[in-house]
């Protein structure tokens, strides 16, 4: 079968991005000055003090802007130029794909490169760092900003979920890289996948929920399981060709 015809989806969680030192929030050192980012990505938090929200959103900013997409990211971009029907699922933030070189790609948890105004829902790309306001101001009405993303509490846009799950549904292959499947409706997805057919794969350095009905289960880093995979996977398809 030739390259381009397999169609492969990937979803991508923190952990995809944890090689380039973005924190995962999960794990033992996910505190941001001794608080809960859980606790700070809500609305309520937003509401009772949008100047502490946006310290942390800075922050993560910071840490994106003075790191770079890993070899996991690259790897998938050049995988992308060799199969035109993969597409990227990704719960991050971080912007890694689009910087890495992907174009087919989903954004379901919004961007951290992206603001978004909570009285005209005007929304715009800044990529300053830092930010010379905080909290930003809208360009247009002069209202409070916000990071245009999906906090805790907030419902994905249904467009946005409906094109998750029709990927999903017509997946031949679905990767799940380096996310904890437990963030819902994102952890549902290779649910779908399988359901549908398709031949799921897991990459992740731990047992998660959903391990059990991967077809394949990958333990180790993203970057050293993906190329391992792809290496195996492009050979198969050079012997069918």
């Amino acid at each position: 079968m030739a390259h381009a015809e397999k169609s492969i989806v990937v979803l991508t969680g923190a952990g995809i991005s944890a090689e380039s030192g973005i924190p995962t929030f999960r794990g033992p050192d996910g505190l941001w000055q001794g608080r809960d980012p859980q606790q700070l990505a809500t609305p309520q938090a937003f509401d009772r003090d949008p100047a502490l929200v946006w310290r942390f959103y800075e922050w993560r900013r910071g840490l994106i802007a003075n790191s770079q997409p890993n070899a996991a990211h690259f790897l998938l971009a050049e995988i992308e130029k060799q199969i035109p029907h993969l597409s990227i699922i990704t719960q991050n933030v971080d912007g890694y794909h689009t910087q890495a070189g992907n174009t087919q790609l989903l954004e379901i948890h919004g961007s951290l490169w992206r603001l978004k105004c909570t009285l005209c829902t005007h929304k715009w790309e800044d990529r300053r760092y830092p930010l010379p306001k905080l909290p930003p101001i809208c360009p247009v009405c002069e209202g409070l900003a916000r990071p245009d993303v999906v906090w805790f509490g907030e419902a994905l846009s249904s467009e946005i979920l409906h094109s998750a799950m029709r990927m999903a549904m017509e997946a031949q292959i679905f990767l799940s890289i380096g996310t904890s499947s437990v963030v819902y409706p994102a952890a549902e997805l290779p649910l779908i996948a399988k359901q549908n057919g398709a031949h799921v794969i897991e990459i992740n350095p731990e047992s998660t929920p959903i391990s059990g009905i991967m077809d394949e289960v990958l333990r180790g880093p993203s970057s050293i399981e993906l190329a391992r995979w792809w290496e195996r996977f492009s050979a198969d398809l050079l012997d069918m060709d």
